[in-house]
């Protein structure tokens, strides 16, 4: 069994969208621009902020125009990032089933970095042993930065750890990474997309990603 699991944040711990295509309408609708749908925002997650905010202002936006949209999005949503935000069904269980097997538990995320520690605080607080997000000093997922700075931290090999999400993001980092990678089906991204990635081991519940982690 896998000792150490890191697990993306955003549709794969924790159901964020509704906060997120809150907190993007607003900073659309202040900068003029028209909202977008919640599907739309779904498919633009999973490569951090900036890249969230760029497929979802208009076409033809500036670039300096992008970045005060951006700098809207980040202020409102730091102050709203836990109206409708919520741990996904199971997993809180899943968590406290790793703990009691002596599992170390990491969190490596393309949401920036003070937001992923804080909602690591308030929703699942002194669960993890490192939580890691966008930062200058740390090149955003797929690249494998983020695992490879977890892994030194926790002073531990990546042969004992596996990477857990929700998207071609996250399955893309585990590749790059050399780590197995368990892809859960409740989150941002259809299983088909990441089939044809080449995914393998897919999670319908949090309990069966216990089963394919003992199984690794």
């Amino acid at each position: 069994m896998k000792s150490i699991i890191i697990f993306d944040m955003d549709g794969t711990i924790l159901n964020t969208l509704g906060d997120l295509a809150d907190s993007v309408n607003y900073a659309l609708k202040l900068c003029g621009w028209p909202e977008r749908g919640e599907d739309e925002i779904r498919k633009a997650l999973g490569n951090g902020v900036k890249a969230l905010i760029e497929k979802s202002v208009p076409q033809g936006a500036s670039e300096e125009e992008t970045l005060k949209c951006l700098e809207k999005f980040k202020a409102y949503y730091s102050k709203h990032m836990y109206v409708k935000t919520a741990p996904y069904p199971g997993i809180k269980e899943l968590f406290k089933s790793l703990k009691e097997r002596g599992c170390r538990l990491a969190v490596v995320s393309n949401k920036f970095d003070s937001a992923v520690k804080e909602l690591c605080g308030i929703y699942f607080k002194d669960v993890f042993d490192i939580a890691i997000g966008e930062s200058p000093e740390v090149r955003k997922k797929p690249a494998p930065d983020s695992v490879f700075k977890a892994l030194k931290e926790l002073k531990a090999r990546k042969e004992d750890a596996v990477y857990i999400g929700d998207s071609e993001v996250d399955y893309n980092t585990a590749l790059n990474s050399g780590l197995p990678c368990i892809c859960v089906t409740w989150g941002f991204r259809d299983r088909a997309e990441l089939e044809k990635l080449g995914a393998k081991f897919f999670a319908h519940t949090p309990a069966q990603i216990l089963d394919l982690i003992e199984n690794l």
